[in-house]
């Protein structure tokens, strides 16, 4: 019986995945365990494996195309089957995921925008249409497609609309659906009117200024502007959308308190220094890692999760990393930390900021941190309050390393000395401030002198 290969969850918050590529196509024998596609995300690009053998019979969502968890993405044939073995329900399921269709249009479909309907189905949409109806304010769900399969046109939105577009072009006219029914009651051509709205939209009161000139015999002036012009504007989606809603959690649902403490980091570049003797690749980052595992293993309070309504403390520290990517704001986690030398996990953070800037990182490097580390020493700030990375209780953030006049002895002798802000924020609903406090003096101490490193382990 024909197999149904379904768009897979590859994360937790993944509701829709892209397809990226195929590795396939129809007619190519597929064995079990044999990627066959590309998938993007809200976090990486991943491949997808097919879990039983045969042969592709159909491919149903094209490159560039989007499909729900759980939608039929292609269909694998046994031996001597085709596609006309397929049950009534499967048929059912198909034509629910992808009207048929010429192969043509099939390809076209790949560059069609795709939405999810209220209904749990999926309504296609050419560009054309999808710009439209963002410009006039048009519910895509409300629109009944006439074009192949039922994908929406323009002229659907159009007509959507109230036809009072059909006048002009819609990609030269903007214009709210309120003003554009005005004007089509009043008989105003849209050309003459100036729009004040964002991206030169036409707004109501638009339509009534220019009724009300040709009353007067004046020409039409545009109300100033009270607002400023839009010029793009970038959807909260993906990464980005998923890094802005769990940062607003986090704001509002801990109770957050920063602890700032400046340490000589002397040491620690010397450490680095050391390491780039022996020609090896050694970042501050990768020493910070070791530092806070070794810290959390004398203070486990900070190692530490809320869930449920109840603190976990969390056996073994994880070590998350927040990396700058093209795509936002990643957290891979160096797992085990407390059990690496920081050699290996240098070679370790290397690769997971590699494949997070790549857009290929796997979902099982992003997940299971009991702590993070957040560094805009590079970016030369000196100090700053991060946002705890949920369900975690604490991070800690690195600055600059700044060279200063400082008190060097009992003797009140001054020195220049490379000297380190660290920002620990914490959960006060998991940690006291006084546990807080014990533990960030730890990763201090150790800053300040990285032998006490080895009390804890080998580094």
């Amino acid at each position: 019986m024909p197999f149904e290969i379904a768009m897979p969850q590859l994360g937790l918050t993944m509701e829709t995945g892209k397809i990226v590529s195929w590795a396939v196509k129809p007619g190519d024998s597929v064995s079990p365990g044999q990627d066959i596609c590309e998938v993007e995300t809200d976090k990486a690009v991943v491949a997808v494996q097919a879990i039983e053998g045969g042969k592709v019979g159909k491919i149903l969502t094209p490159v560039g195309a989007e499909a729900p968890v759980g939608a039929t993405i292609c269909v694998l044939l046994g031996e001597n089957e085709t596609l006309a073995d397929l049950s009534v329900a499967q048929e059912k399921t198909l034509e629910n995921v992808l009207p048929s269709a010429p192969v043509e249009q099939q390809a076209a479909a790949a560059a069609s925008p795709v939405v999810q309907a209220g209904n749990g189905g999926v309504l296609s949409a050419t560009w054309k249409a999808r710009s439209l109806a963002k410009q006039q304010g048009v519910d895509l769900h409300q629109v009944e497609g006439s074009g192949p399969g039922g994908r929406i046109q323009a002229a659907d939105v159009e007509k959507a609309a109230g036809g009072a577009l059909l006048a002009a072009p819609a990609a030269e006219i903007k214009i709210s659906p309120v003003a554009a029914r005005l004007a089509e009651k009043l008989g105003l051509p849209l050309a003459g009117i100036m729009g004040s709205g964002a991206n030169g939209q036409i707004m109501q009161e638009d339509v009534l200024a220019a009724a009300s000139a040709i009353i007067r015999g004046q020409k039409a002036v545009a109300p100033q502007r009270s607002q400023p012009c839009v010029k793009e504007v970038i959807p909260l989606k993906g990464v980005r959308g998923i890094t802005s809603q769990r940062m607003a959690e986090s704001v509002h649902s801990t109770a957050r308190v920063t602890l700032f403490r400046e340490v000589d980091a002397g040491a620690l570049v010397d450490l680095r220094q050391r390491y780039k003797e022996r020609g090896e690749q050694v970042s501050y980052n990768d020493i910070l890692v070791r530092i806070c595992a070794s810290a959390l293993a004398e203070h486990p309070a900070a190692n530490a999760r809320m869930l449920n309504g109840q603190i976990e403390l969390l056996e073994g520290a994880s070590i998350g990393l927040a990396v700058d990517t093209d795509r936002g704001l990643m957290v891979p986690v160096v797992h085990n930390a407390d059990q690496l030398t920081i050699a290996q996990i240098a070679a370790a953070t290397q690769r997971l900021v590699q494949a997070a800037r790549s857009g290929r990182i796997s979902p099982d490097d992003l997940s299971g941190g009991t702590f993070t580390i957040t560094n805009l020493g590079g970016l030369g700030v000196e100090g700053f309050t991060p946002v705890i990375n949920l369900p975690e209780s604490c991070i800690l953030g690195v600055g600059k390393i700044v060279r200063k006049p400082v008190v060097i002895d009992e003797y009140d002798s001054i020195g220049v000395r490379p000297c380190l802000t660290l920002s620990l924020v914490f959960d006060h609903r998991v940690l006291d401030g006084a546990a807080a406090a014990r533990f960030l003096d730890c990763v201090a101490q150790m800053v300040e002198s990285p032998v006490l490193m080895l009390t804890a382990s080998h580094s």
